[in-house]
């Protein structure tokens, strides 16, 4: 695949015709953002509930774990919990925790780790107070501006990856942007593996749908990184999101998932999809109880396959609209379910994943309160890694180019509030106040001019000339100039280096797992 972008219907996109007069000057380094790091936490995460709350919490998830149990659909997966000492029915597909096995597991649980990229400098430190921000991904549809909403394709699913590749605040791909339909579904892990790892050098997301697709992802992320198999054992480099099946159970797919990559020592994120109202009690207490219950029972499973294999405990808890039953994100209840979360996830000492998500349909001002709401709970939360970070819309239906650009200035605002606030005799600026006061501005003051050029954060989508020069300018709205960007980044995309015996061999794996047939689809 080479540089060129491409349109749905795989023509190349014109964007000079479609409000992007910048384009044409777009540089090799594309628009102006700031560099690619890793952001970290600057104070203590947000409690939303006092001590003796979260333990009541805790004591419940115990009990259901203990009393209720988990279905557990997978024959191979109830052997490894009953030898591991759960109380595995022999009539039915339940299986009870007790109580002192789940916190013995849980406990073998990694606090911190780090998961490696394709480039090392892409590598991402999970636990403490590092963060991270994923892309969109498991979209059914994409959107633009100019092509409206359409169904998942290979076009819109690479230019999505190498918009998010581009945009430094993405640091991870959180599986595909957008399910591209035009590939059959047996041979598509494959496809899309490929093109994740040879399109961009970020850390890359494996769907639990199967083993032989976890295999083949397996494989194909030890091609590209250029590792043997111990080496791949001992550095976590791929992740896997498994939803448990709310409310309390775990399909086969998902159990597969977590045996081949905790056993590889694999990244696998326990994530409940725990709705209250609808999969969960409507209350968030009891919907966040549910959600523990259902992550302890992942986490320890992954350490029962293998003790110290890197897990996080996934929140995804919110509310339903009650008139429809249709999913609601950005809400004052998410944000609760998305603090208590973290504060559960610090208890047990392992690192929390939440998402940055809305159920707007337009980029509208719902759009824009529900994706900060969602990433203020998130951050605020303690959250290691924040999924759907940028172009997630309609609840998860669709992935949008202008939305992941809006999205990501965002995330460039969150990352610059997150850095330490340095306090010391030069930013406390003595001098320059006595330099200018009583009266006077520090527009000239050497101390002003010295940090001129960085001295605050500049949205890429703001506008702050007056009203008379912005109107006279064409009144541009922030999706013509979100869309404006999109193309000055995908112009500015090259592709990433990767050792060209690398790629050879990634091809050569993929043409013959294509010519297997790839994965059987009736599981």
């Amino acid at each position: 695949m080479g540089d060129d972008t491409v349109d749905a219907s795989g023509g190349r996109r014109r964007r000079g015709g479609r409000s992007s007069k910048r384009a044409d000057r777009a540089s090799a380094a594309g628009p102006s953002q700031l560099p690619w790091r890793q952001p970290s936490l600057a104070f203590e995460p947000t409690r939303l509930v006092s001590d003796d709350q979260l333990e009541a919490i805790h004591i419940a998830s115990l009990s259901i774990l203990e009393d209720i149990g988990m279905d557990v659909l997978d024959t191979d997966a109830r052997h490894l919990l009953s030898a591991a000492g759960a109380d595995v029915d022999a009539d039915s597909e339940r299986v009870r925790f007790g109580r002192e096995m789940v916190l013995d597991y849980v406990a073998s649980a990694p606090a911190e780790f780090t998961l490696h990229a394709v480039n090392p400098e892409r590598n991402l430190r999970m636990g403490g107070r590092h963060t991270a921000f994923g892309a969109v991904a498991s979209t059914p549809n994409a959107s633009d501006i100019a092509g409206d909403r359409r169904s998942g394709n290979t076009a819109d699913f690479r230019n999505l990856v190498k918009l998010s590749h581009v945009l430094n605040a993405v640091h991870l791909h959180g599986g595909y942007p957008v399910e591209p339909t035009d590939i059959h579904s047996s041979v598509r892990h494959l496809h899309c593996t490929r093109d994740l790892l040879t399109l961009s050098d970020k850390v890359i997301h494996a769907y639990s749908l199967g083993r032989q697709r976890n295999r083949d992802c397996l494989e194909m992320v030890r091609i590209a990184r250029g590792l043997d198999d111990e080496r791949l054992d001992i550095e976590p480099s791929v992740l896997s999101i498994i939803n448990t099946s709310s409310p309390l159970r775990l399909d086969i797919p998902m159990l597969q998932g977590i045996m081949e990559f905790s056993a590889r020592n694999q990244l696998i994120v326990i994530t409940p999809f725990t709705l209250a109202g609808a999969m969960a009690p409507v209350t968030i207490a009891g919907a966040v109880a549910q959600q523990n219950a259902e992550a302890l029972a992942g986490i320890v499973m992954t350490q029962v396959v293998r003790r110290g294999a890197p897990v996080m405990y996934g929140g995804f808890t919110s509310n339903v609209d009650m008139k429809s039953g249709s999913p609601a994100f950005g809400t004052p209840e998410y944000m609760q379910a998305a603090l208590l979360g973290g504060q559960l996830a610090r208890r047990y000492r392992i690192p929390y994943r939440s998402s940055g998500v809305c159920a707007a349909n337009a980029l509208d001002a719902q759009a824009a309160w529900e994706t900060v709401f969602s990433l203020w709970g998130a951050v605020m939360g303690g959250a290691n890694m924040i999924f759907h970070a940028a172009g997630w819309m309609e609840g998860g239906l669709r992935a949008s180019f202008e939305k992941m650009v809006m999205d990501a200035d965002l995330l460039q605002m969150l990352q610059t509030f997150l850095e330490p606030l340095i306090v010391d005799d030069t930013t406390l600026a003595f001098e320059a106040i006595a330099q200018v006061g009583p009266g006077g501005h520090f527009f000239g003051v050497a101390h002003t001019q010295a940090r001129y050029e960085n001295a605050f954060y500049s949205p890429m989508l703001s506008d702050w000339r007056n009203f008379e020069s912005w109107d006279e300018a064409g009144r541009p709205t922030v999706e013509q100039k979100a869309e404006t960007l999109v193309g000055e980044f995908l112009e500015a995309y090259r592709t990433p280096a990767l050792p060209e015996d690398r790629i050879a061999e990634l091809d050569d794996y993929v043409a013959r797992r294509v010519a297997e047939g790839g994965v059987k689809t009736d599981f």
